[in-house]
């Protein structure tokens, strides 16, 4: 049974939250602050956590900051803030998703389940990785499997080990970010609309809209632009959808 671990100081979304994932077959640990969401989760980490970001004690922010120095547990921000500053900001501490309240009960279910199956898809990826020797006798995992990492230009991305760097910078993407960028540099110059990119980062589960894969690529530009601030790399074709630009 998938744990959930819901960090939220509002008790009315604790309660009906905690419902709707335990209809779903989720054991839900909740908590009402960040200071005691990170003592919980250090002790006992779930396989997911929902974090609010505006929390008494410790805000989910810096709750995300503190669970990144030794956790890739997948997060889910929920937040009633506007400001894109503070999106960008998580995102780029390596949040997962975020849903803004008043949010559906049933898209935050979907949304739990897709990023699940994915972050469970890449720990069989990681398990089945080829194992070789280097010239020093220390192991590496992957080493040999050339067929999972793509490489465009400056642009490298490890599916394996899910990092990305340009012109030898690491760029932090989330899951869905990664999966976005990785269908539109696996075949440059080609246009992918916005319902193949859809395909590519969604389950079949999980209605999205156009704006969201709009506000994702969005991101991924303002990602790449914070190490490299003349990449350009990502072209929008007005009305059919993104492409990679062929070098």
């Amino acid at each position: 049974m998938p744990r959930i671990a819901l960090v939220d100081d509002d008790r009315n979304i604790l309660t009906s939250v905690s419902l709707a994932l335990e209809a779903e077959g989720y054991a839900v640990q909740t908590y009402t602050d960040g200071a005691s969401g990170l003592e919980g989760l250090s002790q006992n980490e779930p396989d997911l956590a929902i974090l609010d970001i505006k929390m008494p004690r410790m805000d989910g922010m810096e709750l995300l900051r503190r669970l990144r120095q030794k956790s890739n547990l997948p997060v889910i921000f929920l937040t009633s803030k506007d400001e894109e500053i503070d999106e960008l900001f998580g995102l780029k501490m390596g949040a997962d998703d975020f849903i803004k309240k008043p949010f559906s009960q049933r898209l935050l279910v979907e949304r739990v389940k897709a990023i699940l199956r994915r972050a469970q898809a890449q720990l069989r990826d990681s398990a089945s990785a080829p194992v070789a020797a280097n010239g020093s006798g220390m192991v590496e995992i992957g080493s040999t499997s050339k067929g999972n990492i793509l490489e465009r230009g400056a642009l490298v991305m490890d599916e394996e080990r899910h990092t990305c760097t340009w012109k030898g910078k690491h760029v932090t993407l989330t899951v869905t970010e990664f999966l976005i960028l990785q269908s539109l540099a696996h075949r440059p110059g080609v246009v992918k609309s916005r319902n193949a990119l859809m395909d590519a980062a969604y389950d079949d589960q999980v209605y999205v809209d156009d704006r969201t894969i709009d506000s994702h690529i969005k991101r991924l530009r303002k990602k790449f632009k914070l190490v490299d601030d003349s990449f350009e790399m990502i072209e929008t074709l007005y009305g059919v959808g993104y492409r990679f630009k062929e070098q």
